[in-house]
């Protein structure tokens, strides 16, 4: 990496690897002086009733719970990181497209993602790492974490 990052972006998962792609996210903003962002999306997973009716989405409550759980974890990584609440995002959708999008918005250069999906395409990368990876305008470090 020769560029010189002025905005990083930690797409974070709650997982067992997060302190591990933190610690990446951090080591880098130090070694760039980088401003340091934190994103979470809760995946929107659609639901089907019981006859296979048109898909629905995830219950309103269900989506707040979620969203407000996320929002604690969120803010407790992003107090052990130094990340201001203005630069901490957390959202209901599509990971991969909702990593970019905040990426673009906030003119982010480097989004740094875990990587350790297991199955076809998604055993290189992990299917958000693999969304972000083709889909980002800017460059991706996708940190290859070994499954526990």
């Amino acid at each position: 990496m020769s560029k010189d990052y002025q905005h990083i972006l930690i797409a974070a998962d709650f997982s067992s690897h997060s302190d591990e792609i933190c610690n990446k996210a951090q080591q880098l903003a130090e070694r760039y002086q980088a401003k340091l962002s934190i994103c979470h999306i809760v995946e929107d997973f659609p639901l089907t009733d019981f006859a296979y009716e048109p898909m629905i989405s995830v219950d309103i409550d269900m989506r707040d719970a979620l969203l407000n759980a996320g929002k604690n974890q969120l803010a407790k990584l992003a107090d052990t990181l130094a990340v201001p609440a203005s630069q901490q995002w957390i959202e209901c959708g599509s990971p991969g497209h909702d990593i970019v999008r905040i990426a673009d918005d906030n003119d982010v250069d480097l989004i740094v993602v875990g990587s350790h999906g297991r199955q076809g395409i998604k055993l290189l990368l992990g299917s958000t790492a693999n969304a972000v990876l083709h889909h980002a305008h800017c460059d991706v470090l996708a940190v290859r974490l070994q499954d526990s």
